[in-house]
């Protein structure tokens, strides 16, 4: 079970891994956030979707109609591993899978429990883990070795659609995805549009991707192919995986491309810690002040004027970065 977003859930692929080699089915609990995600996990037999009250922004309210919709889903598994951030508490969930008569549940935990975990993980705060080893050491903690062979990389499901139509078999090209799933961790819209200009300009063949279409609008302009909303996740998967490198911010593409084995230039704002959640296991060059006032805030709003974390990362750093990582 991990709640939130897409990249959080690309980040448990290892775990799931782990789990499904022990495990007759593997049911991923998703929120709507992620479930296209889970969807695309290997190992994962069967995904069902419940909107979080302590997770989701912003919150659905709390109903015993809402809870009844999750225990409706859960009353037939036996085992839970609830996967959280250090930020998250694991235990709302898990009394409410007590309730829906689960019987073994695995989480990490530094609260006391009492009666609601039967396998209470504990572990340092604050070193900073890698998200994706954090997860795995739970599953590992609650009995579920990972398969002989396995890497412990970040995966998806094959095989992938085919998507040479979006990108009009434009050969060689960049993917820039300049969305992302929070204000305070957004490179300006008018810097993504010169960095593509820049690429095409340096001789990249440059694709747009992202859900809002006025914002992959201006940011291709008439330099790039615009994907805007025009990519399912899976579809976008298959985009990323085509490209040299992933130009994006600290948002569930820079996982997806981690997962597909793309290159990142990665334009991290340090509102949390880039060594649990940089693009993990493939080559990237993570851009942006990670000292910056606003590190380890957790903010969604930038909480510092001018936003310098990253306004200070200019468009030619970033042609800079592609072209170290596709030389």
């Amino acid at each position: 079970m991990r709640l939130d977003g897409a990249g959080d859930v690309l980040l448990a692929g290892p775990a799931v891994r782990a789990v499904r080699a022990h495990a007759a089915e593997v049911v991923f609990l998703a929120g709507p956030d992620g479930r296209a995600a889970a969807e695309l996990l290997p190992g994962v037999d069967r995904v069902a979707e419940w909107h979080a009250p302590w997770i989701a922004h912003p919150p659905p309210p709390v109903s015993q109609e809402h809870v009844a919709a999750l225990t409706g889903q859960v009353r037939d598994v036996d085992e839970a591993v609830i996967l959280t951030s250090f930020h998250q508490s694991a235990l709302p969930l898990a009394l409410l899978l007590r309730l829906a008569g689960v019987g073994r549940i695995a989480a990490i935990s530094n609260d006391y429990p009492g009666s609601l975990l039967d396998v209470r993980h504990q572990v340092d705060e604050d070193a900073d883990v890698p998200e994706a080893e954090r997860m795995l050491a739970l599953t590992r903690a609650a009995g579920f070795e990972p398969p002989d062979g396995d890497d412990a990389r970040l995966a998806v499901r094959r095989p992938l659609p085919d998507v040479a139509e979006l990108v009009r078999n434009v050969g060689a090209y960049v993917v820039v995805h300049p969305g992302a799933s929070a204000p305070a961790r957004a490179w300006p819209a008018e810097r993504h549009r010169r960095t593509v200009r820049e690429l095409a300009e340096d001789g990249h063949h440059v694709v747009v991707t992202g859900h809002e279409r006025d914002l992959t609008a201006f940011v291709a302009g008439r330099h790039a192919v615009d994907l805007g909303g025009r990519t399912t996740f899976a579809e976008l998967a298959a985009v990323i995986e085509g490209a040299g490198v992933l130009v994006a911010g600290n948002t569930g593409p820079a996982h997806l491309a981690a997962a597909v084995g793309t290159p990142v230039v990665s334009l991290f704002a340090p509102v949390v810690p880039a060594a649990r959640w940089a693009p993990y296991g493939v080559p990237s060059v993570l851009l942006g002040d990670q000292d910056a006032p606003c590190r380890g805030s957790r903010a969604r709003l930038c909480p510092v004027p001018g936003h310098p974390c990253l306004s200070q990362v200019t468009s030619e750093q970033v042609v800079k970065a592609v072209r170290e990582l596709t030389q």
